[in-house]
């Protein structure tokens, strides 16, 4: 919180700055802007849990110096494996969480698309070992589809996600 700025600044005032210099903080330009970007999306240790097909996980895995990406199902790992077969530093593994999890700390934990799949008593048991989990200076992402999910647990997971 900035002491000096009692009340947010309104959108006019971004729109006179822009209007009036194309890059007024050298986001283009600045090595400190190019650092915080490569900092901001470079992750050393990294734990996707909901890999499936191996989508998103192709994309993540140039920005990781190794990603552990799991999935409940093998069909759906074979294709995975298709799909990042030409990436490195990516161990693809049938991992069935919370009931197995890996040992080790990670700097970015990614839940994709698979909280609302698990009992209240699974997504609880989760969520203690994503935190465990975690580095000392790690980042939790999840991310779910919630609006019309129709399983017992939307409303938990709507809570879960958003919070």
């Amino acid at each position: 919180m900035n002491q000096q700025q009692p009340h947010t600044v309104p959108p006019a005032y971004f729109d006179h700055v822009y209007l009036a210099n194309r890059d007024p903080w050298h986001f283009e330009t600045s090595p400190y802007e190019r650092d915080k970007y490569a900092v901001t999306l470079d992750y050393g240790e990294v734990f996707e849990i909901g890999c499936s097909l191996g989508v998103l996980t192709a994309l993540l895995a140039p920005r990781c110096g190794q990603l552990l990406a799991v999935y409940v199902s093998e069909a759906a790992l074979a294709q995975a494996r298709q799909r990042c077969a030409a990436l490195r530093r990516i161990d693809l593994q049938l991992l069935r969480v919370p009931k197995e999890f890996p040992s080790q700390q990670f700097d970015l934990i990614l839940v994709s698309e698979a909280g609302y799949y698990w009992s209240a008593a699974d997504l609880a048991r989760t969520a203690n070992r994503l935190v465990s989990g975690l580095a000392a200076s790690g980042q939790l992402l999840l991310v779910h589809w919630t609006p019309l999910c129709t399983t017992t647990l939307s409303r938990e997971m709507t809570f879960m996600t958003s919070s």
